[in-house]
């Protein structure tokens, strides 16, 4: 459960509530893409808490696994229109952080 910061200022965080780092850090992104991108770049995706903020992301990377990070980029993916029958629905909106380590730094999925 999260709790409340008394100053908010040091933390980075535009509300008052703290995410302990395996509520942001929701699950890694498994692509080909993805993993072209940790190959060549050290760069790994991940589906993050949408309340979360680019210096939570890094806290909780570093956090979880144990590396250095560099530079943290998000994005908001907008849910797509989905049909099943007569029945008209959307997916859920995401947000998604691209997150480059350190030069000898590396995460295992596998």
């Amino acid at each position: 459960m999260p709790h409340i910061a008394k100053d908010v200022t040091k933390l980075g965080s535009k509300t008052k509530m703290v995410l302990e780092p395996y509520q942001i850090i929701l699950r890694p992104l498994v692509t080909e893409k993805g993993m072209h991108r940790s190959e060549r770049d050290n760069q790994y995706a991940f589906e993050v808490n949408p309340l979360a903020t680019k210096f939570d992301i890094r806290r909780a990377v570093e956090g979880l696994f144990e590396v250095k990070v560099t530079k943290v980029r998000t994005q908001i993916r907008k849910g797509k229109s989905r049909r099943y029958r007569f029945r008209h629905g959307s997916t859920k909106a995401w947000k998604k952080a691209i997150v480059t380590l350190d030069g000898e730094d590396r995460i295992d999925f596998f």
